[in-house]
């Protein structure tokens, strides 16, 4: 039993004791015996502080049996009550509630944030990934011990981690964890009937926010996507191309390996969209300088065309961003950090990135 049941245990039985104790007195004792009285000398007795005996019982046999029942009792329930709270307060429980306090009020000020529902094998990569990028998350999971194992083995880095438990097929759960103010969230519960709810509840409650779901059947994933799902992912559909890919072309996956893996730089293929208020709308690549002035190298550009879009995969220096447009580059975080900014505000320079 963990420390707050026992503590709500110790609680309940020490309220029962009083109750019955405070009956007894006034049961035994007679009319003369009012219920202040009762319960006076039902917390002296429990507590055995010592105080004389306000409920006199020497003239009556029943009332002192009873007594030396409620003495009895109460030595052995306080001795338990008391090492309950002890260990409540040694053992860090009463910090781990002001903390959590303190972890809710940091999740209630997030905005623009992600969701990551599930902190499964899929789960806990998905947060590695956020968490190298900087990138701000919540965790939902319905066990505490998944989020003590990770945090473990994960190390000091996540020791402030943002987590709610609870299941995050609730309701109020996602509103703990803000979803009508979050960017994204991954759907990556163990079975593809949960992801479906949470993929449903979630566009309910934010039509803007982009959904990923983890799917291993696909009958599942055209109803992820019919009830709101912007992607849906495979696990096993993954780990199948990986392996095809470890046999083609084994160098490229070292490199990407290589490229997620490293300590020291967090290089990443990431993509910026060209929004209405971006001063980059008409520019052509080679003003952007993107090489020269954030040590990015341009991929690709998305365009949208009618209903469609298109890739432009190595687009030439001349290629001009348009309204809607979408650069994907690879480079450092930080270096796509500052140019997704200047893309935003910059008068005379930007980039995007995805």
């Amino acid at each position: 039993m963990d420390l707050r049941r026992r503590l709500y245990l110790a609680a309940a039985v020490l309220l029962i004791v009083v109750a019955v104790s405070v009956a007894g007195y006034r049961l035994l004792g007679g009319p003369s015996i009012s219920f202040l009285q009762a319960l006076y000398m039902a917390i002296i007795t429990l507590a055995g502080v010592g105080y004389g005996e306000i409920v006199d019982t020497s003239h009556n046999p029943g009332l002192r049996v009873f007594n030396i029942f409620v003495v009895v009792v109460g030595v052995t329930l306080m001795v338990y009550v008391f090492s309950a709270v002890t260990a409540f307060l040694v053992e860090g429980e009463l910090t781990n509630i002001f903390w959590r306090r303190k972890m809710q009020k940091r999740i209630s000020d997030l905005k623009n944030h992600f969701i990551i529902c599930g902190l499964g094998t899929t789960g806990r990569h998905a947060v590695e990934e956020l968490h190298k990028t900087g990138t701000p998350y919540v965790v939902l999971e319905s066990h505490e011990d998944n989020i003590l194992k990770f945090r473990e083995h994960a190390g000091e880095d996540y020791k402030e981690m943002l987590y709610i438990i609870g299941d995050a097929t609730d309701e109020e759960v996602l509103a703990q964890a803000g979803v009508e103010r979050a960017k994204g969230m991954i759907a990556g519960l163990a079975t593809d009937k949960d992801n479906l709810v949470i993929t449903v509840m979630v566009r309910q409650q934010n039509p803007a926010i982009r959904i990923v779901a983890r799917c291993t059947d696909q009958k599942f994933s055209e109803r992820m996507l019919k009830a709101g799902a912007n992607s849906t992912v495979s696990p096993n559909r993954i780990g199948g191309l990986r392996l095809a890919s470890e046999l083609l072309r084994p160098h490229v996956v070292s490199f990407l390996d290589l490229m997620l893996q490293e300590k020291s730089r967090t290089l990443r293929i990431e993509d910026i969209e060209i929004g209405a208020a971006s001063p980059w709308t008409g520019s052509a690549l080679l003003a952007l300088n993107m090489r020269g002035k954030y040590n990015l190298l341009v991929l690709a550009v998305k365009t949208v065309e009618g209903k469609e879009s298109r890739f432009r995969a190595n687009p030439p220096d001349d290629f001009k961003l348009e309204l809607g447009s979408v650069v994907v580059v690879m480079g450092d975080v930080n270096d796509i950090r500052r140019a997704r900014h200047d893309a935003a505000h910059d008068k005379t320079t930007a980039v995007v990135a995805v």
